[in-house]
């Protein structure tokens, strides 16, 4: 086995799980997401001569699954016709036979990130879930720290909110 080959092999075993999930809680679908960490991987493994400096491993790794999930996005709102790409979400997150519906603060939580901005979305997903500092997500976005903290903080006040409703 050569060195790429190892690399690959080991970025497999320590991010799979992790950039799963960063797929997953944009995409919704367990069965989307599955194909796009697929999709992702090969991408990884094409490009893998790029990246140079292992520091920035964890950071590229996230925004070659992020341009995947971006890229799907793009076609599947060709594909929706009349319906937008949120309502295709949403429904989504109600056929969902992953989601736990006796957790109700997960699925309010849930819902109100699907009434995000992409950015929005990305930003808290990264943030929030993966801890992820703004510096890692200005490379996975390519936006500046600043605009980030914003996105953050108004995604933040958004589901705040969300969640307070009907409480």
């Amino acid at each position: 086995m050569d060195r790429v080959d190892q690399r690959f092999e080991k970025i497999v075993q320590e991010y799979s799980e992790p950039l799963y999930w960063h797929i997953r809680r944009l995409v919704v679908s367990h069965e989307d997401a599955q194909d796009l960490l697929q999709d992702t991987l090969v991408t990884v493994y094409r490009k893998l001569w790029q990246l140079r400096d292992p520091s920035k491993e964890k950071a590229w790794l996230f925004r070659c699954a992020t341009n995947v999930v971006n890229h799907f996005f793009r076609r599947k709102k060709r594909e929706l016709g009349d319906r937008t790409l949120d309502e295709y979400l949403e429904q989504t997150l109600r056929d969902s036979e992953y989601v736990n519906y006796t957790e109700a603060a997960g699925v309010k939580l849930q819902k109100g990130l699907l009434t995000l901005t992409p950015q929005q979305r990305t930003v808290f997903t990264l943030r929030y879930y993966d801890e992820l500092d703004y510096g890692e997500i200005a490379r996975i976005t390519g936006s500046k720290p600043e605009t980030l903290k914003v996105s953050y903080h108004n995604a933040k006040e958004k589901l705040k909110k969300i969640i307070e409703e009907d409480e």
